[in-house]
């Protein structure tokens, strides 16, 4: 995928939901992953041409695991004229070696949004931009029914009333094929994920179910998509 199709994307997303309005000033949450580089590039190029006018500020939250290095999303942002921050934290050591925790991604969740929230804040960010992919949308529908039992999916703009800040999800219309096509060409390197369970999650499971369902059912991930964005879910006509 070269940058002029990302780019549209992300433009159809940010349009049709309303995403960013004069004067914001959006927290990138960085991970280092394909999904947070292809974002932290699509926005600034973004900020180039958008009517609406906006600051950017790159965000990493670090889970103080062994074998993380941050150098290149640092080397990134500097080439691209992005101001970076890194907020070091402890939340590998509690979740992993603390706690012990035996289902941790959903408080490693909290915890790091928790992080990357409270920066967002210091540094007067109104909003926040989300990596989250065509792919994540559809995976978290199915999550929240098998594992939870109801019908529901974050949306593509939400409010954190307690914190006022929005989230945005500016990728939420790019397939996850296209993210990695996109890193690839682009020679970016992606940060390695020190997660002592990446690769063995509840969404991986439920990704690799998806895989299996897709080649009997054709356009699967389309149809679900569309349901979700023709559904009374809240966040997906407009309200938030």
């Amino acid at each position: 995928m070269k940058l002029q199709k990302l780019l549209s994307y992300v433009r159809r997303a940010v349009d049709d939901y309303d995403m960013i309005q004069e004067g914001d000033k959006i927290a990138i949450g960085v991970s280092g992953g394909k999904d947070s580089l292809c974002l932290l590039l699509a926005l600034k190029n973004l900020q180039r041409f958008y009517p609406k006018k906006f600051e950017l500020e790159a965000i990493t939250v670090s889970l103080g695991l062994p074998g993380a290095s941050f150098d290149g999303i640092a080397a990134l942002c500097a080439e691209i004229g992005v101001s970076y921050h890194v907020v070091n934290t402890e939340i590998g050591n509690i979740i992993f070696y603390e706690r012990k925790e035996k289902n941790p991604c959903s408080l490693c969740a909290k915890m790091r949004k928790g992080a990357l929230n409270d920066k967002a804040k210091e540094l007067g960010c109104n909003k926040i931009a989300l990596g989250h992919n065509k792919d994540d949308v559809v995976e978290t529908f199915f999550m929240s029914l098998f594992y939870e039992g109801r019908i529901n999916c974050f949306a593509p703009v939400s409010y954190l009333d307690r914190m006022d800040l929005y989230s945005i999800r500016p990728l939420m219309y790019v397939p996850e094929w296209e993210a990695k096509s996109f890193i690839v060409k682009s020679g970016i390197d992606i940060v390695k994920n020190p997660c002592l369970v990446d690769g063995n999650t509840k969404r991986q499971e439920t990704k690799d179910l998806l895989e299996i369902l897709g080649k009997d059912y054709d356009n699967l991930q389309e149809k679900v998509f569309g349901a979700i964005k023709r559904s009374n879910l809240k966040g997906w006509n407009g309200e938030l």
